[in-house]
């Protein structure tokens, strides 16, 4: 069934309570969107396959020459609205109603609603998600379990900000001259149009975390798009705050330029560590020189990780910017109390890190960790909002410190390649029943944790890697152990393995590296 509304096409069901968000008024805004700037969306990530191809003839990326007016130059993001000064400890979360009144709820400072990596994009998921920020947004959101509990929000909440889907994606559901529409601006289209106006009415503002992005140009169309929502719907230049989330390694070279580009709207920049890891594993994945160990040793004490993050503060402080840190993803165990504290002190080091590095905030994953890292930054900020004046003027960071990925003492154990295709296979099946954020060995994975694993099974083959005791990584090895894997994992039932199996399968043994894992496995849920 189609129902044509607007200039646009929706080849989903449209229940009765997805009316209120997909009116005539908002999907002809998002049409508008899509019409003006689907274009030049396609344009950029026809851009991305043109740079991948020259990476892989060993053109290693540095900072721009063409740009280097803009790292020179005396210039400020816009003045930060008062509500998003202090953003020592941010919770982030699938747009589900349930875990959503938990984050605002938390005592974090900001809440991200996630409508990407921890969402899997099923239509029900995806609308469902934009009734429960139309709720949150005007305070009446609320949920009762099936044994009856009830939730609502607390009188004093987080401030919300949303991260639509990255560039890359498709609504697959919502068609335009015949061709799906840009997931991006149909998710910001959406909440924006809803909530804009509604939000700055209660003293704060359209908040976003934009994803993925690889170059400033791709900064620059967000920042047209955002010009021009405005003005269509007469809210005033530069109300709109965004935080681009720093989580490819390409976009690493060119910091100052997005933070410029976005530079009336911008509100700071995220190091999206786990994004980032497979960001490098997958730019370089077919180079010499540039595999990376196990993903358990891929720490932010690393060379090239302390780098990455000792820039980005560098960069965020010079141009008035938050910086933000990484996200602890752990799950504190309700039954084991000595994982609990093995788990929390590394989560209290690890933030402690990010306080000595300059970070003005950090991410976590679960309400039961927005205490412990508010008690760092705490210590660290104290009454300050922030520690944007802290300009670590001494911090230099070269090109070369920045893909220089050596480990010391880095291996693949078979441990840490069985654990990849383990987790790829639960996420994968958990995203294929709509679960996108996945609960699996005490750490909260989403799509980017399963990114680096896959990633890695496939680098470790293509470059004819071994296993710390010799044996080579081939194809065969994979099946092998993917075959024990999922006779263990589907020993309770078959679930979604099957389809699972054969994502990962297409993913880690195809001569080419499949960009992103959502794109093949979205095809077994539209």
């Amino acid at each position: 069934m189609t129902t044509k509304i607007s200039d646009l096409e929706i080849t989903a069901a449209i229940k009765p309570d997805y009316a209120q968000i997909l009116t005539p008024e908002a999907l002809s805004f998002v049409a508008s969107l899509n019409g003006k700037f689907n274009r030049t969306r396609l344009e950029l990530l026809a851009r991305r396959k043109e740079r991948q191809a020259e990476i892989n003839a060993g053109k290693v990326p540095t900072f721009l020459a063409e740009t280097a007016s803009i790292r020179s130059a005396d210039w400020k993001v816009g003045e930060c609205p008062s509500d998003l000064l202090d953003r020592r400890v941010e919770i982030t979360g699938p747009v589900e109603r349930k875990m959503m009144i938990n984050a605002l709820n938390s005592g974090a400072k900001v809440f991200m609603a996630d409508l990407e990596d921890s969402l899997s994009p099923t239509w029900a998921n995806v609308i469902e998600g934009q009734i429960c920020l139309h709720e949150a947004v005007r305070r009446k959101l609320t949920f009762t379990s099936p044994e009856g509990k009830a939730y609502k929000l607390n009188d004093q909440i987080a401030v919300l900000l949303v991260r639509p889907r990255g560039w890359h994606l498709d609504e697959a559901h919502v068609l335009m001259d015949g061709k799906p529409v840009s997931a991006s601006l149909f998710d910001f289209g959406l909440y924006f149009f809803h909530n804009a106006k509604e939000s700055i009415a209660r003293g704060s503002g359209p908040y976003f975390y934009l994803p993925k992005m690889e170059n400033h140009l791709e900064a620059r169309l967000w920042n047209d798009v955002f010009t021009y929502a405005q003005e269509a719907l007469g809210v005033p230049h530069g109300t709109i705050k965004a935080t681009a989330l720093l989580e490819t390694i390409l976009a690493a070279f060119e910091m100052e330029e997005i933070l410029y580009e976005l530079k009336d709207h911008a509100s700071g920049l995220n190091a999206g560590r786990w994004d980032y890891i497979f960001s490098i594993i997958k730019k370089f994945g077919s180079l010499d020189g540039y595999v990376l160990p196990e993903r358990a040793q891929v720490t932010m004490n690393v060379p090239f990780m302390r780098a990455y993050c000792d820039l980005l503060v560098n960069t965020c402080h010079r141009r008035g910017a938050h910086a933000m840190g990484g996200m602890a993803a752990f799950i504190p165990s309700r039954r084991d109390a000595e994982i609990n504290k093995v788990a929390m002190a590394k989560v209290t080091e690890d933030k402690e890190r990010e306080c000595k590095q300059g970070f003005d905030g950090t991410w976590v994953a679960h309400p039961d960790l927005v205490p412990l890292a508010k008690q760092v930054f705490d210590k660290y900020l104290g009454e300050k909002p922030n520690q944007k004046e802290n300009l670590h003027a001494d911090v230099k960071t070269t090109a070369a410190q920045l893909i220089d990925l050596k480990i010391d003492g880095g291996k693949i154990s078979e441990a840490g390649f069985r654990n990849n295709i383990d987790v790829a296979l639960q996420y994968i099946e958990s995203w294929l029943r709509g679960t996108g954020a996945a609960a699996i060995h005490n750490l909260m994975e989403d799509a980017a944790t399963a990114e680096i694993s896959r990633a890695q099974l496939w680098q470790w083959i293509k470059n004819d890697e071994k296993l710390d005791d010799g044996r080579p990584i081939t194809r065969a090895l994979y099946s092998q152990v993917a075959a024990e894997e999922m006779a263990r994992l589907t020993a309770g039932g078959e679930g979604r393995y099957k389809d699972a199996a054969a994502i990962l399968d297409e993913l880690v043994l195809n001569d080419t590296f499949i960009e992103f894992l959502t794109i093949p496995a979205y095809e077994y849920i539209k």
